[in-house]
């Protein structure tokens, strides 16, 4: 991030530049204040760091969730349209099987209308011997239900690392204002120090315009 660079160039720059050196420290800048602002420095350096390891992580995450609803959606979709077929004249196994309206759009209510499918489908093996006319098999079945499962694990995996991320966003950002504003403090002064000497300021990362 340029801003953390910028920053840490100053700091570096005050400290190894004799002539930086010794014209801060008449302004107040000595080793134990540059030393506060070395320690603001890795503080914020490690919150950065770590935000953006979270971020990472929940993008994996999300990733994984989705690979696997987007694989039970078109198994369910598939498993759905031959069950309607089998099933088209028995109103009250279609009423059982949740496959009698159209599906929602919203995950959870999405959700609980394929998992009682393959609950009552699992659970009742005259209905397996029945869509098993149209190439599903116990199998099948089986290993769908074990897919859902793995979704939820991967959503609720997701949900953990987005939470993560949201905390780590907030330690960033408090550690940002934190650093920001003792380094505004700081350049301040090194204009005011260092007016009469513009290769030094720019040292700090100041940019002086003509």
């Amino acid at each position: 991030m340029a801003t953390l660079e910028r920053y840490r160039v100053a700091l570096e720059n005050v400290e190894t530049q004799t002539e930086i050196a010794t014209v801060m420290a008449e302004f107040g800048y000595d080793a134990a204040l540059i030393e506060e602002g070395k320690q603001l420095f890795t503080k914020t350096r490690q919150a950065y760091d770590e935000n953006v390891k979270e971020d990472d992580e929940t993008s994996q995450a999300y990733a994984d969730f989705m690979a696997k609803r987007e694989a039970l959606e078109k198994t369910y979709s598939l498993h759905r349209k031959k069950a309607k077929v089998i099933f088209r004249k028995d109103l009250e196994t279609m009423k059982k099987l949740v496959i009698d309206g159209s599906m929602p759009r919203a995950y959870v209510s999405w959700l609980e209308i394929v998992k009682k499918f393959y609950t009552e489908m699992l659970a009742d093996t005259e209905l397996q011997t029945k869509i098993a006319r149209l190439k599903v098999t116990a199998d099948d079945l089986t290993a769908a239900n074990a897919l859902l499962s793995e979704m939820e694990s991967a959503r609720s995996k997701y949900l953990i690392e987005k939470g993560e991320s949201q905390d780590a966003t907030n330690i960033k950002d408090s550690a940002f204002a934190e650093l920001d504003d003792w380094m505004s403090e700081f350049y301040a002064v090194a204009k005011i120090a260092l007016e009469d000497n513009i290769q030094l300021l720019e040292a700090l990362g100041v940019i002086v315009r003509n």
